[in-house]
């Protein structure tokens, strides 16, 4: 009964983590900012950041099932 919480949970952030990468990259790749009115390096990084964080905590649930 425990585990669905942590599928649900691991899901949503191995989603969210996995989507926010995808488009990072394909920001940065076609030479656009990722976010506006902030420095182009520091906001890919940020994000890319983000990302890896919510990919780890998305495995990370999904090891606790």
């Amino acid at each position: 009964m425990e585990s669905g919480p942590a599928i649900l949970a691991g899901g949503v952030f191995a989603l969210f983590g996995g989507a926010l990468l995808t488009w990072t990259v394909t920001r940065v790749r076609h030479g656009e900012p990722v976010a506006h009115g902030v420095n182009p390096v520091a906001s890919a990084a940020l994000a890319s950041l983000a990302s890896v964080i919510m990919l780890a905590l998305g495995t990370w649930c999904l090891t606790r099932v």
